[in-house]
């Protein structure tokens, strides 16, 4: 049973106020880290790394050691899911993901939650392995892609853009369209509460592309499966927040909050603090919203930014963090100055 009352990351999500708020940063395990970089070469590709135990805890473990963070979370990838479902999913250098399009109600088809669950069973190993070694302040994060941005990219074939592709089908050929939707959210499901009873104590739902649709078709692709997975989520294992962060929603933030029933709400960059602080955390926790470019920058910068999260967002339920992940070119001192500012800040 997790005690919360020593975790400030799930005692924010739970609505209270811990001073100094909690933090953890996206894509806090990566390629910033010369130690992260050392693992990377002894596999042979990332998804290698994902679905190697032993080398996906140790990544996750590397910044927690450095920071001392007040959650981790697991080392994985949101393209996992269609690769067990049956989709060619690789990993290019300098090019990204690349999967084999299903753009038709046959490739549709041809996708099976038939040995899913144990095609991750390397995934729910690592998240065992977290649990046992996380320190006991520290929270574990699951995590998995909200079921519009995985189909995004199980559509295109690759990132995108436009998603001309995605946005035809679920424009021109909507009811097909759904079956893949209602697919992806069986298949979340499965794989979060396998998460979690592998010891996960909270789940992230990454929504990276929310943004890219207008009001009526963000209803149906995004909110709609995200409530679905979150009424699951609370009726099967009751006591685990999901935080939800449906990246670039602009103002169709708060009817994503209002509507979807989440825990907690990652902001991005772009959200406005007042309005966050105003519209959003009187319904729940919110989480976020540092640009990534100020770790970079560093200096004056950087405690400036902080400063005014801190000041917005930190007398209700908040969780430090970033509007998205930690870039590659970020020096590895600034993530401690950001720490530094975050627990001395009074």
């Amino acid at each position: 049973m997790t005690d919360r009352a020593n975790k400030p990351f799930l005692r924010a999500l739970a609505g209270e106020t811990p001073t100094p708020p909690p933090v953890w940063l996206m894509r806090q395990a990566g390629r910033y880290l010369p130690e992260y970089r050392q693992v990377r070469t002894q596999v042979g590709g990332f998804l290698e790394l994902c679905y190697t135990p032993e080398k996906a805890a140790e990544v996750t473990f590397q910044p927690l050691r450095r920071y001392g963070f007040d959650a981790a979370i697991l080392f994985s990838d949101i393209l996992v899911v269609p690769d067990a479902l049956g989709q060619q999913v690789a990993f290019r250098e300098g090019e990204g993901p690349v999967l084999t399009a299903v753009r038709d109600e046959a490739a549709i088809a041809a996708l099976s939650l038939d040995g899913f669950l144990g095609h991750l069973a390397p995934v729910f190993e690592t998240v065992r392995r977290l649990a046992a070694g996380i320190p006991q302040t520290t929270a574990l994060i699951g995590f998995a892609g909200a079921p519009w941005t995985v189909a995004t990219y199980m559509v295109e074939g690759a990132g995108s853009k436009e998603f001309i592709a995605t946005k035809t089908m679920a424009y021109g050929q909507p009811e097909v369209f759904a079956r893949l939707i209602d697919l992806l959210v069986r298949a979340t499901g499965d794989y979060l509460i396998a998460q979690i009873d592998a010891g996960a104590e909270a789940v992230q739902l990454f929504d990276s592309w929310a943004g890219a649709l207008p009001e009526e078709p963000f209803g149906r692709w995004v909110i709609a499966p995200t409530r679905a997975l979150v009424e699951r989520l609370h009726a099967e294992r009751p006591g685990v927040p999901v935080i939800g962060f449906p990246r670039g929603a602009g103002l169709l933030y708060e009817r994503y909050v209002a509507e979807t029933g989440v825990d907690a709400v990652g902001l991005d960059t772009a959200v406005p603090l007042d309005w966050a602080a105003e519209r959003l955390q009187p319904r729940c926790a919110v989480q976020g919203n540092l640009d990534p470019i100020l770790l970079v920058a560093g200096g004056e910068a950087l405690d400036h930014g902080v400063d005014r999260i801190l000041a917005a967002l930190g007398k209700g339920p908040f969780v430090f963090n970033l509007g998205h992940g930690i870039v590659p070119a970020t020096p590895p001192d600034n993530v401690a100055r950001l720490m530094d500012r975050i627990r001395t800040r009074r």
